[in-house]
């Protein structure tokens, strides 16, 4: 049975259309062959791929049950119910054929229906073959089914049909091989291919098909390349998978036919293609610019390249018909400025959402152990309960505002380096950037922001402090001018050794990290895939936990150093000297206090913030690009094509595949 949702929406289709009334049934609405066209056919031209809307009415008939020209409610939701089937373009095909409604299939109506679809142009079709003869036996009555007549069940006129394309090419093969040389002309394949698969090949495919011949010398076509051909046509949704599993695992996204048939022979139990088979594949997903090649000669692809020959829907984009204009320097400027902007928006908005975290963080980090009686907190929760009893909850976010200042620039320019570094590095075909410019370009990243980040965590972390000093000492807190004004420049980059020790590895793990997670493992571009905010968001937190935490140790020696000694705690000189006596009075375990509280404070806030980066990204494009429109429909998701009009142009396969104008001339009954 039908989901609620599918029989809802089946519902709303039939009333938005069915306008025909039928004498004797008052109230009750009909499909008439033209509204039922316009239920299920594609509303968009380009959607139909070669499929007129006349042969979409061939469906009409398998609706139609009662054979009274109209189908009513109950008649739609078994058409649609026909159509949810896996088999439905087997089943409509045979509908389509058994014209006396028995069940089976006899030669008789097998011919009339197939030659119904035969314009007096088209290539002839010999029913006295041999291969029919096989199926459907040599005794033929031509007055209705005689009683020793063989005729064909669902399943065997199932089988029949789809060794039925295989067929019509060898005969088209013999037709216009009028010299019997095994060789036809290079304008005669593009004709069979027009007559009997135009609907599975783009524009660019087909007006290329005469090209065929330049794959083997004599500007001929063999039958054997034609079967080549044909293979590789019927085997399109293998050769998609193979291309895309070899794209994914070479180094730069790009194969050679070689490539391509190791990964066949991995992919698969028993090798379905030939070299011959592979070279087709590459000639014609071929782009007509100059492609790279391997030391061998051979071209060497990228995945999008074959979309030409996978999706019959490919047009050229506009970059692939003329140059893109070189941009200005005032161009670049205002991108970087817009990337800039955007980046402090989502770094605020990360900081934000896990302050709280930052402080818990902060507070057990600078617990020294060797100090008599300053163990204020057991673990982070108990700093959690003590911070929110002694201080209320303003004291979580003591020091946000100067945290909100720094932190705008800081995650800006941490964004824009990294954004920018990839982008010199990613090959623009492939879109693929090597993991060792992956690593760069974090670290890069990591490496520009200590010149914000580091005055903004020493001024932060004194704040956070502050809360506790009032508590154990009565000192008075002071604000982030007097802190500035206390250090001074040079002050307020102390630690800044240890600040890059901490955050260019990060960086460097986190970026590198969150780019596979989206790619491998939720599959972001695969097939087309956009990941939405759950899995953006995950990736992100996921990346973020293992950089957080195995740069604890570089985490703390800059907190240590960073925060103003109280009476009676140890003194650091520089980092070496913070890394020695610490080691040498708490032990190794010190260098990862508040290891969990930074996990939980920078995996969330690295989340939030790339996440909010990638989407304002999408809310707010960069409005001076004009291959872009800005749009708020880039934040929803997209939305499909109508399941039934997916489902209707599938019905239509197997009838297509007997001849592309199958439809156009009716069949009658």
């Amino acid at each position: 049975m039908a989901q609620e949702g599918e029989y809802t929406r089946w519902k709303r289709t039939f009333e938005q259309y069915a306008t025909v009334e039928r004498p004797g049934a008052p109230g009750e609405r009909f499909l008439d062959e033209k509204t039922f066209v316009d239920a299920i056919a594609p509303k968009e031209e380009d959607a139909f791929a070669r499929i007129t809307r006349d042969q979409y009415a061939i469906l009409f008939k398998c609706a139609d049950r009662q054979r009274r020209g109209l189908v009513s409610w109950d008649d739609f939701v078994v058409f649609e119910t026909l159509l949810q089937k896996p088999d439905a373009d087997f089943i409509v095909a045979f509908q389509t054929f058994d014209l006396d409604d028995s069940n089976n299939i006899s030669f008789s109506e097998f011919k009339k229906v197939f030659s119904a679809s035969l314009r007096p142009s088209s290539i002839p079709f010999d029913f006295d073959c041999n291969w029919l003869k096989l199926y459907l036996g040599k005794k033929h009555g031509t007055q209705g089914v005689t009683d020793d007549e063989h005729v064909l069940g669902y399943h065997e006129f199932s089988q029949m049909m789809k060794g039925l394309q295989g067929e019509r090419i060898r005969q088209a093969f013999r037709h216009f091989d009028a010299d019997n040389d095994g060789y036809i002309a290079p304008e005669d394949f593009q004709r069979i291919i027009l007559e009997i698969a135009s609907h599975k090949l783009s524009d660019s495919v087909l007006e290329r098909l005469p090209s065929l011949c330049t794959l083997t010398p004599g500007q001929k076509i063999s039958y054997a390349d034609v079967r080549a051909f044909y293979n590789v046509l019927r085997n399109m949704d293998l050769v998609e998978r193979i291309v895309h599993d070899a794209t994914v695992h070479a180094k730069d996204g790009r194969i050679t036919p070689s490539d391509f048939l190791s990964t066949a022979q991995r992919s698969t139990r028993y090798g379905v293609f030939t070299p011959m088979e592979a070279a087709i594949i590459f000639h014609f997903a071929s782009p007509a610019a100059p492609v790279s090649h391997a030391s061998d000669g051979t071209p060497r692809l990228a995945r999008k390249d074959f979309d030409q020959l996978l999706d019959p829907h490919w047009r050229p984009t506009p970059e692939m018909s003329m140059a893109a204009p070189k941009k200005s320097a005032l161009h670049e400027t205002l991108t970087g400025i817009y990337n800039f902007g955007l980046g402090g928006v989502a770094g605020a908005t990360g900081a934000t959402v896990v302050y709280p975290i930052d402080l818990v963080k902060t507070r057990m980090q600078n617990q020294r152990s060797a100090v008599v009686g300053e163990l204020l907190y057991k673990n982070s929760l108990d700093c959690v309960r003590k911070v929110y009893k002694n201080e209320g909850f303003k004291g979580f976010y003591r020091g946000l505002l100067p945290q909100l200042v720094g932190v705008a620039p800081e995650k800006a320019i941490k964004l824009t380096v990294n954004d920018a570094v990839r982008h010199f590095a990613t090959d623009p075909v492939t879109g693929h950037i090597s993991l060792p410019w992956e690593i760069i370009a974090g670290g890069a990243a990591g490496g520009s922001q200590v010149v914000f980040t580091n005055p903004l965590e020493i001024v932060k972390i004194r704040l956070q402090i502050q809360g506790e000093a009032a508590k154990v000492e009565g000192a008075v807190p002071r604000g982030a001018i007097h802190i500035v004004r206390q250090l001074g420049l040079v002050g307020l980059y102390k630690g800044a050794s240890a600040c890059l020790l901490r955050d260019v590895p990060f960086s460097m793990v986190y970026f590198t990290a969150y780019s596979h997670l989206k790619k491998d493992v939720f599959g972001e571009g695969h097939n087309g895939k956009k990941l939405g905010f759950g899995e953006t968001l995950t990736a992100a937190a996921i990346a973020g936990m293992p950089a957080a935490y195995f740069t604890t140790p570089a985490d703390v020696i800059k907190t240590r150093l960073q925060v103003e000694a109280r009476k009676g705690q140890a003194t650091y000189k520089g980092m070496m000297d913070a890394f020695t006596k610490i080691l040498a009075q708490e032990g190794p375990k010190a260098f990862f206090k508040g290891g969990p509280a930074r996990v939980l404070r920078s995996s969330p806030q690295f989340g939030v913030t790339l996440v909010a980066y990638e989407w304002l990204h999408k809310l707010l494009p960069y409005p001076f690009d004009p291959q872009q429109a800005p749009s708020v429909q880039a934040l929803l998701p997209r939305q499909e094509e109508d399941i039934t009009r997916v489902r209707a142009r599938q019905a239509l396969k197997i009838l297509l595949d007997t001849h592309g104008d199958f439809g156009k001339v009716a069949v009658s009954s």
